[in-house]
């Protein structure tokens, strides 16, 4: 399986939970230079919201 983890050159937003008694992980990188990382099902639900609410597409929508 290739890596799906974003990078600089792949921004992009990826989010594992291989089992559901393992903790979510999450990991941003927007074109604008932005990136976080989240772990923990509440962490990466909010890395998730922000990253989409605030980069990646979001930018598209505000001229950004």
């Amino acid at each position: 399986m290739a890596d799906l983890t974003p990078t600089p050159d792949r921004p992009g937003l990826h989010v594992s939970k291989p089992s559901p008694n393992t903790p979510a992980t999450g990991s941003a990188v927007c074109h604008c230079g932005a990136t976080a990382t989240a772990t923990g099902d509440n962490q990466v639900k909010a890395l998730v919201e922000g990253y989409t609410a605030n980069h990646g597409s979001a930018h598209n929508r505000t001229g950004r």
